[in-house]
């Protein structure tokens, strides 16, 4: 019997042999070949425009299914789900007391808390911060199961469309981009070990440079990803920093493959540990022990001493410090702009209808999710690298990098926010509330600014109006607050209000009653 079976095993390994065979020579011929070479086929292109075709049509047949029906398809709310008021704080507070009794003087009235009361229950609702964690919402189905919000069984036509996109998703597109992602990082650990037996020079930085290009262009394969890079002029260049909104681990490959950069992060074990020492060999990138990275004198001159060499490649560094889903830009951390060098922004933004690019660290780990993007249809993204930044003359860490900021959130079509990306895993600080507070003592002392820049404390108890003007200095350099009194001698009463909010507390100061 077993005589017998011996010539079907020998086809049989014969036939897997040859599959194997067949299926390396193709993978190296259409895929890892054209990689090292930095070249397409436009295989890639032609992919993404026939799945595009494929989403219209299934969109199409779910709007006629669900008018035959007579059901309403989700629409996710692109401005959020409740229509908020876009006035300021003051305006609202000074709308709410015109329908009252006016005050004889600056003070707290108890219809103020009407309008914190409002905001807080719109942040409850709907606040900008949570809804920057969750994955974008789509217009319509991309053929994912876990985009959708609108699928139930319209049409057999469409359910098998859906079941022959899954069998192709994890029979077909998953193995072919696990081998070739273990393909791009056994070559980046083998190849960087190797040059970093050679000594220091220009041959070791000009192969250490084509190996890491090499590998990271097979990595951006096997996540079939199609990038259109935007003003290559302003690449960012050695001896500066280059820094990114972030919104994946991904945007590491999808940068590097266009250029080389130093990268900045904390020592790890395992196997990413074993990459970390490898890339550390042929090319001087910034790894942190455990201890180091809260730090911040010890980095920031690692990161200075760093740049100060022209000769190394420029840092890449996300300032939000987290990741967010590519709908925002959320606060920059002020550390990378202290350095004192050129600053290069880039905007990267996704495109959420072939797969959602978006790490939930909170909900996925990084094996998970580098299995969630390699099931999706793919990774379709621009990258726009802006003008180099310098700091002014006069501006701060914070202000530099809120100008950056600003600057990518324009040219990626994202929102602009002030909030720190932090706030997903820790409690709101103090100083935000603080904040609040003087607002509100602004409201009530009436502060506003003149058009020379100069701080007004505008009374409101007359018809004169009344004014406290801040902002001008004496002889001495001590700050000059004047006061105009009308006939009614309110200038002494809007300065004393002032005092009493304590806005006029500072020492310092010269107040002067005309």
């Amino acid at each position: 019997m077993e005589s017998y079976l011996f010539p079907f095993d020998g086809l049989l390994c014969m036939l897997l042999g040859i599959s194997f065979t067949l299926w390396f020579t193709l993978l190296l011929i259409f895929i890892i070949v054209p990689a090292v070479f930095g070249v397409s086929f436009g295989i890639r292109r032609l992919y993404m425009k026939s799945l595009l075709k494929i989403f219209e049509w299934a969109t199409l047949r779910m709007e006629r299914g669900a008018r035959e029906k007579n059901q309403q398809l989700y629409k996710p709310y692109s401005n959020g789900i409740i229509a908020k008021e876009l006035v300021s704080l003051e305006q609202e507070i000074q709308e709410v007391r015109r329908s009252g009794i006016p005050a004889p003087e600056p003070e707290f009235d108890m219809s103020d808390i009407f309008s914190f009361c409002r905001r807080g229950v719109e942040s409850i609702v709907d606040d900008e911060v949570t809804k920057r964690f969750t994955a974008e919402e789509l217009e319509s189905w991309n053929l994912l199961t876990r985009s959708n919000y609108n699928f139930h069984h319209i049409s057999t036509r469409l359910t098998v469309l859906w079941g022959v996109g899954v069998l192709v998703r994890y029979a077909i597109l998953l193995p072919l981009r696990v081998t070739l992602a273990f393909t791009g990082v056994g070559l980046l650990v083998v190849l960087t070990s190797l040059i970093g037996l050679l000594p220091n020079g220009w041959v070791k930085s000009s192969l250490s440079e084509k190996a890491h290009l090499m590998c990271y262009r097979i990595c951006v394969r096997a996540l079939t990803a199609i990038i259109t890079y935007h003003d290559s002029e302003n690449k960012p260049k050695n001896g500066g920093i280059c820094v990114a909104n972030h919104t994946s681990p991904i945007d590491v490959i999808i940068l590097a493959s266009d250029g080389c950069y130093a990268m900045v992060g904390q020592v790890h074990g395992g196997l990413m540990g074993v990459i970390q020492r490898a890339m550390l060999k042929a090319c001087p990138h910034i790894w942190f022990e455990r201890s180091e990275v809260k730090d911040r004198h010890l980095v920031a001159k690692r990161l200075s001493d760093h740049v100060a060499d022209k000769t190394k490649l420029p840092i890449l560094i996300f300032p939000e410090g987290t990741c967010i889903n590519n709908t925002s830009v959320m606060m920059f951390k002020k550390g990378s702009f202290e350095i004192g060098c050129t600053v290069y922004p880039v905007a990267i933004k996704y495109d959420p209808r072939f797969g959602d690019a978006f790490w939930n660290s909170s909900k996925f780990g990084m094996v998970n999710y580098l299995l969630h993007m390699m099931s999706s249809w793919g990774v379709v993204c621009s990258v726009w690298y802006l003008p180099p930044m310098r700091r002014e003359e006069g501006e701060d860490a914070v202000q530099f990098a809120n100008r950056v900021k600003a600057a990518i959130a324009r040219k990626g079509g994202l929102a602009d926010l002030l909030w720190d990306g932090g706030l997903k895993r820790e409690k709101v600080k103090k100083v935000f509330k603080e904040e609040q507070q003087k607002m509100y003592s602004k409201v009530l002392v009436g502060v506003s600014e003149d058009s020379h820049g100069s701080e007004v404390v505008r009374g409101s108890e007359d018809s004169h109006g009344s004014e406290v003007v801040r902002g001008s200095e004496d002889l001495h350099g001590s700050e000059i607050v004047r006061g105009s009194e009308d006939s009614h001698g309110s200038g002494g009463r809007h300065c004393y209000a002032a005092w009493r909010a304590g806005a006029l507390e500072e020492p310092g100061r010269t107040f002067i009653l005309n």
